[in-house]
């Protein structure tokens, strides 16, 4: 009988490297298309010049309807989890689902070079982001529960894939704006990136199963339920059987029962296999009773990203550098999305090492609704474009130190609330406030992307 310390190790970490991949890889398309704000703002340029000064045509307000409708279909299959996830195989919404995010980059990848129409140009960039972000969703989701049936450290190598994939999209758009060639293909190479990353992601998926590490996790979950299923089958039949022969046996032969059938042996199994089965068959706390436990952790991850994606990417994109022409080319790239990604991901760290206040302590929703403070101060920054407030911090020092600020709270409160909420009920219970989560999470950056229009306007 093999023990604990026979099982098969992770060999050179390749499946933690796998995992990490497949982190990376889910979030490109959300990471891609938000930081490649500037293209398509570019293509959808309806300046012109009227007696002598250069007036907007048409506001197609690029970043918010982006940021909705990447946001939607997380919201959209979050609510369809259930159903769809009990219909479609594991490697069909996996492996699909990449290969449609293939597809949906290089059609992107294509159309830099199509000249189009703006409107049209705008309605067919809208559609890709909706398709790509809810096979996206269908892949998150997926991998979550994957990479669930694996020991606990690999949960949060596939987090920290996650979090690094903004960074790699904000430090590919910077290498391909500092690149010599001309913007459309310099935009080009851009969109290969995530052809490549995608198409790295779906081999590396594929790989996964051949490796006995794997192997050994994944199949682990089945096998012991099903082989539990059969033993406590068998045990109760091998029970039941002993007792309808011993009554028979005894009945035939004119003596007692018990003659045949050890009353001791009977009782011990019958115990062993009542508290197996209590155990095994324990019932599950209802949606209702769960959220009661944790509906605190629920409104401060809806409460985070409301916050960040009410002014994140929507006014923040918008902000414009104060020193020279040259420096404007990097300004967005580099004191946006990549401050902004980097110190998420540290702030996501942080919670592995830090973990303040405790989930019991009244503070910890009070500094999560404090986070509020940052829509204003940003809207307050050397925003373009603006019609009603004024421009209080104008220097890049100022807009940096409050994007540092917003990113680091942002991502240690939604670590720290996403941690927190299974602790706050039964282990039985705790699949149950992860969907919860996830579905709250989904919940926020929705609202946070709704409130981007009516933000956005207010500048």
């Amino acid at each position: 009988m093999k023990g604990r310390t026979d099982a098969p190790q992770d060999r050179g970490c390749l499946v933690g490297i796998i995992f990490f991949i497949l982190g990376l890889g889910t979030l490109l398309p959300w990471n891609f298309f938000m930081t490649a704000s500037l293209y398509f703002q570019g293509r959808l340029n309806t300046t012109e010049w009227s007696n002598g000064t250069v007036v907007v045509r048409k506001e197609y307000y690029f970043n918010n309807w982006m940021t909705l409708l990447s946001q939607l279909p997380l919201l959209l299959f979050t609510l369809l989890n259930s159903f769809l996830y009990q219909r479609i195989s594991e490697a069909i919404r996996i492996a699909g689902s990449l290969v449609f995010i293939l597809l949906l980059f290089i059609f992107t990848a294509v159309l830099v070079k199509v000249p189009m129409e703006e409107d049209r140009f705008f309605s067919v960039t809208m559609a890709t982001i909706w398709f790509i972000n809810s096979f996206g969703a269908v892949l998150q989701g997926s991998l979550f529960g994957l990479v669930g049936l694996l020991p606990q450290k690999y949960s949060a190598i596939f987090m920290s894939g996650q979090g690094l994939a903004g960074t790699f999209a904000a430090v590919a758009m910077l290498i391909a704006i500092g690149s010599d060639a001309d913007s459309e293909s310099a935009a080009l190479g851009y969109f290969v990136t995530p052809c490549v990353g995608t198409l790295v992601t779906l081999f590396s998926y594929l790989l996964l199963p051949r490796l006995e590490f794997a192997q050994h996790h994944l199949n682990k979950s089945s096998k012991y339920e099903a082989g539990t299923t059969d033993e406590l089958l068998k045990e109760s039949s091998t029970v039941e059987n002993g007792k309808l022969n011993g009554h028979a046996n005894g009945s035939a032969a004119g003596g007692p029962a018990e003659a045949e059938v050890d009353p001791g042996t009977d009782a011990t199994k019958h115990t062993f296999l009542s508290a197996e089965q209590g155990e095994k068959g324990q019932a599950k706390a209802s949606v209702i009773e769960v959220f009661k436990k944790i509906w605190v952790m629920a409104f401060c991850v809806t409460f985070v990203f409301t916050v960040t994606l009410s002014v994140f990417p929507a006014v923040t994109a918008d902000v414009r550098t104060s020193f020279s022409k040259k420096w404007e080319r990097f300004f967005i790239s580099v004191c946006c999305f990549l401050t902004f990604n980097i110190n998420d991901w540290l702030g996501r760290t942080i919670t592995t090492l830090i973990r303040w206040p405790c989930k019991e302590s009244r503070l910890f929703p009070l500094l999560v609704v404090s986070r509020v403070v940052f829509i204003p101060l940003l809207m307050l920054c050397n925003v373009q474009n603006r019609s009603y407030l004024p421009v209080y911090f104008s220097h890049d020092a100022a807009f940096t130190v409050i994007m540092i600020l917003f990113s680091l709270s942002s991502g240690y409160f939604v670590a720290l609330s996403m941690t927190y909420a299974p602790q706050l009920v039964e282990p039985k219970d705790a699949e149950t406030a992860g969907a919860l989560m996830t579905f709250f999470l989904a919940l926020g950056l929705s609202i946070g992307a709704a409130l981007s229009f009516p933000l956005r306007a207010l500048v």
